[in-house]
């Protein structure tokens, strides 16, 4: 039986595109050092990563871009990259496990769950490349729109990011339907009230 397990980075960032992947582990032969990718540091991650793309029987990455983030909310956008990703595997799973509480529009069998990304060895791997992809992603980003850090923060909102939008404003990377990047938008000037 091919079991995927799916998982997504990126969804509670304040900007960039949300990341997904797929992954099928090979049963006989699962990499070393899986766990849920916030539990590893940059380092070990990349690490499991080369570990995972020599010994996976398959695994695919995927994203949804801002645009998309806004047309479709989050979530939706979320379930649109898991749906590449898993689609974009060189061979079809029997079964799709998904780390969180909602499914993603699948051609196989699947079931969501939630904390799979700590339960679940093909989760955990999903977890891990799609972190490692949308990392680096964010480090090329930054020096396309630099001054708000991206490299470090990789999108969330730290200190850092909050002050850096609030001096610069938001730029083409920002969730725009975010309350942080709408707040920090600059205002058209007001109208004078006629007397």
């Amino acid at each position: 039986m091919l079991i995927a397990g799916t998982d997504e980075v990126g969804r509670g960032a304040l900007a960039g595109p949300v990341y997904a992947a797929a992954v099928i582990l090979d049963p006989l032969k699962p990499p070393d050092g899986l766990a849920d990718s916030k539990r590893l540091s940059p380092a070990q991650r990349e690490r499991v990563a080369v570990r995972i793309h020599a010994q996976a029987l398959a695994f695919a990455v995927a994203h949804a871009t801002v645009e998309e983030i806004e047309r479709l909310n989050i979530l939706g956008a979320t379930l649109l990259a898991m749906h590449r990703a898993v689609q974009a595997l060189a061979v079809t799973p029997s079964l799709c496990l998904v780390d969180g509480d909602r499914l993603p529009p699948l051609d196989c069998p699947a079931r969501a769950l939630v904390g799979g990304d700590r339960l679940q060895p093909a989760i955990m791997a999903a977890s891990i490349i799609a972190k490692v992809e949308r990392d680096a992603e964010l480090c090329r980003l930054d020096a396309r729109f630099p001054g708000y850090g991206f490299a470090r923060h990789k999108g969330y909102g730290t200190a850092e990011h909050l002050t850096a939008l609030r001096r610069l404003g938001p730029c083409a990377l920002h969730r725009m339907s975010f309350a942080p990047c709408r707040a920090a938008a600059p205002r058209p000037p007001a109208r004078a009230v006629k007397t």
